[in-house]
């Protein structure tokens, strides 16, 4: 390990813990020996995951009831059993409950935790996907269920298996860290890929399940964001052990209307060993006098009673337990028994009975006072659980008296029940509450008047901005909706933004793409004056990020968005968004090829930030510049700003960078400037930066980087000669692409795997994995760097005898090159074209010499001794052929003697062996 590599560490340790070189608190710097650690060492610290698993062992007790009068579900009971036989023997399950509105679902999966929970020592987690929500709350129901599991009382062998192998999950619990926690943390959510989301979850979940089988109940996912649906998904294909169950619910008919990403996972799914359905039906009619004997206990049940209330429910049990009830509170089933079932007393009983459930719950509602109907009503509107809290301002109560009234509502047992209580961050501690089911909630909601509608939802979004303050971002997709339907647009679009960012977060860039494109979908409604501007210009700039992470830099959609938040900054004037839109443009310029553009923005950039006098803003305006340069060929100046760059660079500073732009800026520096040393002649000193590149990118865990950085190191590589470790590097590549979906640098890595497969003997197979490779880079809308990948191309196909072929795409890359003015391979292009030229049937030696020429020419003009001594080897090999041995001497003599490092490569080593033959 080089110095520079510990360096780094340490920085990132100090980063970590807070701590600062003068004077630290934790690790000191020890001048000539290394670092020495001085904090205090007590017995107090947490034990290790292991340890805290082990005592996770022990039983829990049991928190979970079975509903009571639980009949005519055997069958289901037992297959529920037999997913659970499966994950008891270390086979992970995915089971889905489906079945209509109040058809048991809750109740049959409540059922079965209940007696697992009475004869195992089982975790039991439980989610709700929520309607009022959408997709946009990402994660949702597991990031709920992680969060009760992680503040239960056993719950600290949960939070130390995330803090080791999720972290990027841990972060998005913030009730669990105090506020200076939550700062330590924030840096390991930075740049995280929705891949690794998946997998660090999916992987933590393994863990904790070898101490303790797991249960996760994921409910009424045809409300579930997309997120969710593919953490599912990932669970179901992973094959390593797991004792975990996620049963989840949901109803077929919102599925196949509202659903379409449940949709898709079902079908996907339909067929994988690991992936079951269990459909429920209504309750038969032998379940439903089962019922009644339950109900009725030593009572007979009437005669003809079963009949009727199976008919009337139609074996719905939310309707048949709902109705049971009422009978009973009545005291109608008495009666009933007492008259032996005669004809007239079940004729007046089927006219209580009512002929839907809905209308069942309708009448419920109109028997309560008018008062508490005011309150189900204000309920409704904050949400299936709600606080007392939230509800207050609308009804104008004092939050004691609503208190005792919603309790006395939830010990009748009719609407709602208690849901414990919860704390807002100003302090506020509220008692909550949830419908006893959806279709109350959606009933009671769907009673409220649409003007009383819209005054509750902005009432309540208010009160809740208010008790969150300055943490009112944390629930911003909430805040978004209320102020939606409560008509304050305003609100409602600064909330659309702050979710679409928490989203971008979590990685969840769908979801970010929707909360923001609602967002500017509302600005269209409000006359332009500055403030709609700049609100605009933020909801852009931000839905930027998410589109370059589902489309990809170059695509028309991110020239769109970027295209409109500049014409917003050049409407503003100076505003703090304009250094991160230029950005953006430079970035997307550069990646469609059209450098001449980005040049001149990257130029507009770092004058920006020099008048700005911020150093964390120079330091990307210096890459910037300096990339570009690169690619233009001025590889002097390149290397100038390069440098420059890496100076300026600190990786506290400069994180933010690679979670909105995607790359760590001291990756880009470094392998930028790597590649160009090897261009100016300095093949050792590029190597050292390329093990510099791989160090930084592995140090900070960003997937993003270490693909972008590997991509260089292994073009390094390539152009060095060095076949096997070009084939290892791109191998590592493709795999880190496919494994964290980074599509801009598959492609790539495919084309140089291709090359060094050719080389190895496969040619054809080198060749289609190159043509592969060029597509998927395309595929993104790059077209920078294509005609070194066609070079490679057209070498493999020359190397096969294929020169037409070759002179063909040595065609297409030169005048790609020419178009957009990139030409810092520009000599290689001609240099190869000679040597095709050579390789013909019938030899052009005129127009190969013509071609070795026009290489020397630029590669002398760019100062690219590596070119240089490329073409100029190629040119005198075409000399020695014609006995021109003391021109060919004197033309490479000069430039091999300018060397002085890069001796064990394969141009120098093929240019020596030359001059001594023309020695000779």
């Amino acid at each position: 390990m080089s110095e520079d590599v510990i360096t780094v560490a340490m920085r990132q340790f100090r980063r970590v813990l807070g701590d600062q070189a003068r004077p630290p608190q934790f690790i000191e710097t020890v001048h000539g020996r290394g670092y020495r650690f001085i904090a205090p060492v007590s017995a107090t610290m947490p034990p290790e995951p292991s340890v805290m698993l082990e005592r996770a062992r022990r039983p829990l007790p049991t928190m979970v009831s079975s509903p009571p009068f639980f009949v005519g579900r055997d069958a289901e009971l037992a297959q529920l059993a037999q997913w659970w036989t499966t994950v008891q023997q270390g086979q992970r399950q995915v089971g889905m409950i489906i079945g209509e509105p109040g058809i048991g679902k809750t109740a049959l999966v409540e059922a079965f935790v209940a007696h697992v929970c009475a004869t195992e020592d089982v975790w039991v987690g439980h989610g709700q996907c929520l309607d009022q929500y959408g997709a946009g709350e990402a994660y949702l129901p597991v990031l709920e269920a992680l969060g009760r599991l992680c503040r239960a009382p056993a719950g600290a062998p949960l939070v130390a298996v995330l803090r080791q192998y999720a972290p990027s999950w841990l972060v998005h619990l913030p009730a669990l860290h105090a506020s200076q926690h939550r700062e330590r943390l924030a840096p390991l959510a930075s740049g995280v890929t929705p891949a690794r989301m998946l997998r660090e979850l999916a992987e933590a979940l393994e863990v904790l399940t070898a101490a303790r089988p797991l249960v996760l109940v994921l409910e009424d996912l045809h409300w579930s964001d997309r997120a969710t649906l593919e953490w599912l998904a990932y669970v179901v294909r992973r094959r390593d052990p797991a004792r975990l169950l996620i049963l989840g619910t949901y109803r077929p008919v919102e599925m196949m209307v509202h659903a379409p990403s449940l949709r898709v996972m079902v079908a996907e799914l339909g067929h994988h060993p690991q992936y079951t359905e269990l459909v429920l039906d209504s309750l038969s009619a032998a379940a439903t006098a089962a019922y009644l004997r339950q109900r009725c206990g030593a009572q007979p049940v009437p005669t003809g009673l079963s009949q009727l209330v199976h008919q009337r429910t139609g074996g719905n049990p939310l309707f048949l337990v709902a109705m049971v009830d009422e009978l009973g509170r009545q005291g109608l089933l008495e009666t009933t028994g007492a008259a032996r079932g005669s004809q007239g007393a079940l004729a007046a009983l089927s006219e209580v009975i009512p002929v839907s459930l809905q209308q069942y719950i309708e009448q419920h509602i109109e028997q309560v006072s008018e008062a508490d109907q005011t309150l189900l009503e204000a309920a409704s509107v904050a949400g299936h659980t709600f606080s007392v809290a939230a509800v207050a301002p609308g009804v104008a109560q004092a939050p004691e008296t609503l208190e005792a009234r919603y309790t006395a509502l939830a010990r009748q047992g009719r609407f709602i029940r208690a849901a414990g209580t919860e704390t807002w961050p100003d302090g506020t501690v509220t008692a909550c509450y949830q419908f006893r089911h959806a279709l109350y909630h959606e009933v009671v909601y769907a009673r409220v008047s649409a003007g009383h509608r819209v005054r509750l939802h902005q009432q309540i979004g208010v009160c809740k901005e208010a008790g969150y303050g300055a943490q009112a971002r944390q629930i911003a997709a909430e805040l978004a909706l209320h102020f939606t339907r409560g008509h304050d647009a305003w609100r409602a679009v600064a909330y659309l933004q702050y979710a679409g960012e928490n989203a971008l977060r979590r990685s969840a860039y769908q979801e970010a793409v929707t909360h923001l494109t609602r967002g500017l979908e509302m600005l269209t409604a409000f006359p332009e004056t500055p403030e709609r501007a700049q609100q605009e210009l933020d909801v852009q700039t931000t839905l930027s990020v998410a589109l370059i992470a589902t489309k990809g830099w170059g695509t028309p959609e991110v020239e769109t968005v970027q295209a409109r938040a500049w014409a917003f900054c050049q409407q503003i004037g100076e505003t703090p968004q304009r250094f991160a839109v230029l950005w953006g443009l430079c970035g997307f310029y550069a990646t469609r090829g059209a450098l001449q553009t980005a040049r001149a923005l990257a130029e507009q950039l770092f004058e920006l930030a020099q008048r700005l006098h911020d150093p964390a803003l120079l330091c990307p305006a210096t890459y910037m510049v300096g990339g570009i340069c690169l690619f233009l060929g001025e590889l002097t100046a390149a290397r100038t700003y390069l440098e420059q760059g890496m100076a300026l660079y600190e990786s506290q500073r400069h994180q933010a960078y690679a979670v909105m732009h995607g790359v760590d800026l001291g990756v880009v520096c470094l392998c930028h400037a790597a590649f160009t040393l090897w261009l100016l002649g300095y093949p050792d000193q590029a190597l050292q930066r390329s093990h510099a590149t791989l160090a930084l990118a592995q140090t900070l865990g960003h997937p993003y980087s270490l693909a972008f950085g590997l991509t260089w190191v292994t073009m390094l590589h390539q152009v060095r000669g060095e076949v096997t470790t070009t084939h290892e590097r791109a191998a590592t590549l493709i795999a880190l692409c496919t494994e964290q979906v980074i599509p801009s640098w598959l492609g790539g890595g495919r084309v140089l795997q291709g090359w060094a497969m050719a080389l190895c003997g496969q040619g054809e197979a080198g060749i289609a994995q190159m043509c592969q490779g060029l597509a998927a880079w395309q595929v993104t809308g790059a077209e920078i760097i294509v005609p070194y990948h066609l070079s490679l191309l057209a070498a493999t196909h020359g190397s096969r005898g294929q020169a037409a072929k070759g002179l063909r795409v040595l065609t297409e890359a030169r005048l790609l090159a020419e178009r957009h003015a990139e030409r810092w391979w520009e000599a290689e292009l001609y240099r190869l074209t000679g040597d095709i030229c050579l390789k013909q049937a019938a030899p052009d030696v005129a127009q190969a010499e013509a071609c070795f020429r026009q290489a020397l020419t630029i590669a002398r003009c760019q100062q690219a001794k590596s070119l240089e001594l490329r073409a100029a080897m190629s040119l005198s090999r075409l000399w020695q052929q014609q006995d021109k041995c003391t021109e060919a001497r004197e033309l490479l003599a000069p430039i091999y003697g300018w060397f002085t490092e890069g001796f064990a490569t394969a141009n120098l080593q093929e240019a020596k062996a030359l001059l001594e033959e023309l020695a000779g």
